[in-house]
Formats: C-alpha cells, sequence, structure tokens
C-alpha cells in the first residue's frame, strides 16, 4: 500500500473534519501530498464515503493531474481544485474543504472577512479573501478546476503569501484552506471558522465594521509568525 503513513494522516484529518463539526453529512474533504519522490503524489478522500466509514484503504492515491495511482473508488469531486492549489502553491503539504456554517455565510454573502481582532491577526496576516464568482463559461468549462483558478487569481492579484493567509472563501460556495500538512490545514479550516463567528458575531454589535489596528495586527501577526515569534516554545 502506497504512502502508509500520508494516508493516516489525511485519513485522521478528513474525520476531524467531521469530529469538529465543520462539514455536516460527507461534504467537505481534505487531501495531503507527497514530494518526496521522483514524481508528487496526492492522497485524498474518496467522493461521498462517509467520515466515519473510511478507512487508509479507501483513500485514493493520484499524481498532480489527476491521475489515479493507487486506489478502487472515485476520489473526492472536488480533486482538481486540489491538486491546482498543489501546482500553484509549492509551499504547501495539505489542502481542506469544508461548508462550516459561518465562513459559508461570509463566502455566500461574496464578503471577505475583515481583521477585526487579535485572534484573526495571529493566523491570518490580513482579511481572509473571497474569490470572484465563477462565469458561466468557467462553470461550464471545468467548474472544479475554475474554482481552483479564482483562488489563486486573488492570490496572485493582491500578491497574497499563501503561507500568510492560509484559507479563502470562493464566493457562493465555502471556504478552502491548507498548510504545511493536512493535520495543519484542519487547523486553519477550523481557526478560519471560529473567526468567521466572531466576525459575524462583531459586525452585528458594532453596527458595522472596526478593523483592528493595522500597527496591533501586525505585532499580533509577527508574534507568532514573523523571524523574531515570542509565541509558544523554542
Amino acid at each position: 500500500m502506497l504512502l502508509a503513513a500520508l494516508r493516516e494522516e489525511v485519513l485522521h484529518a478528513n474525520r476531524e473534519i467531521a469530529r469538529r463539526g465543520l462539514a455536516p453529512h460527507t461534504f467537505g474533504n481534505a487531501s495531503g501530498i507527497d514530494r518526496s519522490g521522483p514524481e508528487p503524489l496526492i492522497v485524498i478522500k474518496p467522493s461521498g464515503v462517509d467520515y466515519g466509514a473510511l478507512t487508509p484503504r479507501d483513500l485514493v492515491i493520484t499524481n498532480l493531474n489527476g491521475k489515479i495511482v493507487e486506489g478502487s473508488l472515485r476520489p473526492s469531486s472536488d480533486l482538481d481544485t486540489h491538486t491546482l492549489l498543489y501546482r500553484e502553491f509549492p509551499q504547501i503539504g495539505g489542502v481542506v474543504h469544508t461548508h462550516s456554517e459561518f465562513a459559508t455565510s461570509w463566502a455566500q454573502a461574496g464578503r471577505p472577512i475583515p481583521c477585526l481582532g487579535t485572534t484573526h491577526a495571529d493566523y491570518f496576516h490580513g482579511p481572509v479573501p473571497v474569490t470572484e464568482p465563477l462565469t458561466p463559461s468557467q462553470v461550464e468549462d471545468a467548474y472544479v478546476r475554475n474554482t481552483g483558478a479564482v483562488i489563486v487569481a486573488r492570490f496572485r492579484r493582491e500578491n497574497l503569501d499563501p503561507v500568510a493567509v492560509p484559507g479563502v472563501l470562493v464566493a457562493g460556495h465555502a471556504p478552502f484552506a491548507w498548510g504545511k500538512s493536512a493535520l495543519d490545514a484542519v487547523e486553519h479550516a477550523d481557526v478560519l471558522e471560529y473567526i468567521a463567528r466572531l466576525a459575524f458575531r462583531t459586525v452585528l454589535l458594532a453596527s458595522g465594521d472596526r478593523e483592528l489596528p493595522a500597527h496591533v495586527a501586525e505585532h499580533h501577526y509577527l508574534r507568532k509568525h514573523g523571524p523574531r515569534a515570542t509565541y509558544g516554545q523554542r
């Protein structure tokens, strides 16, 4: 069985999606990539399989073009989005797609999540961006691949670093998040949902956006992720 250790990690990541309430039913998926071999290989959840029923052997292995290398089940219907993100963001090692309630609400509203507090600033270096809606031709031509394309287009247009901004809202759809591993991606998806919930309530209570002062946001992000980070243990 190829990539046994990565299979176990991706299996755990998919189960965490369900355990943390980030996607109801069989919505959502997680994947991880192994870039160490002669050809990068992706391990991803099979389409429509209940999280609780998944086993390591159920997971599907593909190459970066989506060709199945090992597995008897159909891979996630979002595979082409995952593969495009791995090709365009070579810094990342895991991708997670959820339909978490509050982050999806911001996505459906077509609104980026502003940085309103230090909890947000600790994890995202700036607002959580939202993509442009897909055009009719993008949907008809290659909907899943173009979902990835509008994500990448947003990051290119705003010169965003996918390491510093580890997630995005796909307009009218739902969030994607990523990280250095599949489990790291789940952590970012979970944080994204939490700050989406905080932002929703903050906007209601404050009767509008009250963004955190830039110098405070910058301080909080750098103390955790900067070259002289002081958060956590060495």
